[in-house]
């Protein structure tokens, strides 16, 4: 928000069978206090009716996008195309099934805005706290806190960052630093790829978003996601085995920690 103008927002959504979830999704961007926000929501081929709610939504309000991958891809290649879809000075990504509090972006981008006029002028990943909610978007009082600052090195060893919390500034960090690689995990190898050519995250200790989980979703099994970490170390870092079991160590305490 530069000389106190409102900047567009760009919010990269990949959609995939989320039918029963796209309405409290879109509510909750359409909720938003600031205003100045287009919503991509980017099918993935889903087999449901979520592109029907999505062009529902989107006849009454022009801010609201649908765009329709040709095959199915995965969440990677759909959030890549919303990346190259979007227009906003500012990225934001929001899953699906997920859902920001009505300040978020108020909040966020203010603090943003402070960070680069009186800390550092480079400041342009941020992200936030978040509350685990059930499947119905109820939170369960379970908060997860973020360090004021994270490095790429700290950010091995703590994948506290969520992806529905953060937010980019693309006048600062390239779309090419921001676009995911078609890997497990993807979200989680995005932000270590930011923060080794950007050398620091700003988290913001407030929550402001829920994340919907239910013991069917991906990150709910444990041992794959012990598997995926494993292979972002090894393969996607190129991390020797000593080092990968070094920053193993401390991402299961802090994932054990984050759930307690």
């Amino acid at each position: 928000m530069a000389d106190g103008r409102e900047e567009l927002v760009s919010v990269v959504v990949p959609v995939y069978n989320a039918e029963a979830f796209l309405d409290d999704t879109i509510r909750c961007v359409q909720a938003q206090s600031y205003t100045q926000w287009e919503l991509l929501l980017v099918d993935d081929c889903s087999t449901d009716h979520s592109k029907d709610v999505i062009r529902k939504r989107g006849a009454t309000d022009p801010r609201i996008k649908l765009i329709v991958q040709p095959e199915n891809g995965g969440a990677a290649k759909a959030r890549n195309r919303g990346i190259t879809e979007a227009t906003g000075r500012y990225l934001c990504f929001l899953d699906a099934d997920d859902i920001w509090l009505p300040d978020k972006l108020k909040i966020q981008l203010r603090y943003l805005n402070e960070l680069q006029q009186t800390v550092d002028a480079n400041a342009g990943f941020i992200f936030t706290s978040y509350e685990f909610a059930d499947e119905s978007g109820t939170g369960l009082g379970k908060v997860v806190h973020v360090p004021q600052t994270i490095t790429y090195r700290e950010a091995l060893k703590n994948t506290t960052i969520f992806t529905s919390t953060v937010l980019i500034d693309r006048s600062i960090i390239s779309d090419q630093d921001s676009s995911m690689p078609c890997i497990a995990s993807e979200d989680t190898a995005t932000w270590w790829q930011i923060l080794k050519r950007h050398p620091i995250g700003y988290g913001l200790d407030h929550n402001l978003v829920k994340y919907r989980r239910s013991e069917n979703t991906l990150s709910s099994n444990k041992a794959k996601a012990v598997k995926r970490i494993w292979g972002l170390y090894r393969r996607q870092e190129r991390l020797s085995v000593i080092r990968s079991a070094y920053y193993m160590v401390f991402w299961a305490f802090h994932a054990v920690f984050r759930r307690l």
